[in-house]
C-alpha cells in the first residue's frame, strides 16, 4: 500500500506548447472571420440608407422645383392680371371723357379754342396722352373694319380701294386697345373703272 507525499497536490494536464500555439491560431482565425462579416453587414447598411438619403432628397428637390415653377406662374398670372385690370379702368376712364374731347376738337375746328379754355383743353389733353390714349384716322387712308365705322358711303373715279375720304368722328386706342373706332366716310372706286383702265392699258399696248 503506497503512500501519498505530503505538500504535493495532483497537477492538471497541461497541453504542450504545440497543442496551446494551434489553439491560439484557430482562435486568432476565426476572429478576423467574423469581423470581416460584420463589416460587411455596416457596410450595406451604410448603402441602403445612402441610397434612402438619396431617393428622399430627388423627392424633396422634384417637390421644390415644381413650387418654384408654380409660384412663377403665379407671379405671372397676377402681373398679366394686374395690368389687365389697369387697362381697364384706364380705358373707362378715357371713355367717358371722349365726348369732352370730341367737343374741344369741334372748338378747335371752329376757331373757338381761345383764352383760359385753350389751356383747360391742351392741360387734358396731355394728360390723357400720357395714360396712353392715342388718337387715329385721317383722309385717304385705305378703310379698315377693325378701326374704322363706315358712316357714308359713296363711289369715286379717284381711288382704287374703299378709302376713308373724311373722318367724321376721330378713333381712339390705348396701345392696341381701340376704345372707340374712327366713324368715316368712305368712298369705292367707281363701278367700271377698273374695267375701263384695263381697256385702256390693252389699247394703249395695241398701239406701241
Amino acid at each position: 500500500m503506497s503512500e501519498e507525499t505530503p505538500g504535493f497536490e495532483e497537477k492538471p494536464d497541461v497541453p504542450s506548447g504545440d497543442a496551446a500555439e494551434a489553439a491560439e491560431s484557430s482562435e486568432d482565425a476565426a476572429a478576423p472571420a467574423g469581423d470581416a462579416n460584420g463589416t460587411q453587414e455596416a457596410d450595406a447598411g451604410l448603402t441602403a440608407a445612402l441610397d434612402q438619403a438619396r431617393a428622399a432628397l430627388a423627392e424633396r428637390t422634384g417637390d421644390l422645383q415644381r413650387l418654384q415653377a408654380e409660384y412663377q406662374n403665379y407671379r405671372r398670372r397676377v402681373e398679366r392680371d394686374r395690368v389687365t385690370v389697369k387697362e381697364i379702368a384706364v380705358a373707362s376712364l378715357l371713355s367717358d371723357l371722349l365726348p369732352v374731347l370730341d367737343d374741344i376738337g369741334r372748338a378747335r375746328d371752329h376757331g373757338e379754342l381761345v383764352g383760359g379754355f385753350k389751356s383747360v383743353a391742351e392741360s387734358l389733353e396731355t394728360v390723357v396722352a400720357k395714360m396712353g390714349l392715342q388718337q387715329f384716322g385721317k383722309e385717304g387712308e385705305p378703310f379698315d373694319p377693325t378701326i374704322h365705322e363706315a358712316l357714308m358711303h359713296s363711289y369715286a373715279p379717284d381711288v382704287t380701294e374703299t378709302t376713308c375720304v373724311a373722318i367724321l368722328q376721330p378713333g381712339y386706342r390705348i396701345g392696341e386697345r381701340t376704345i372707340r373706332p374712327a366713324r368715316v366716310a368712305v368712298a369705292e372706286p367707281q363701278p367700271g373703272s377698273t374695267g375701263k383702265a384695263e381697256e385702256s392699258d390693252d389699247s394703249e399696248k395695241d398701239s406701241e
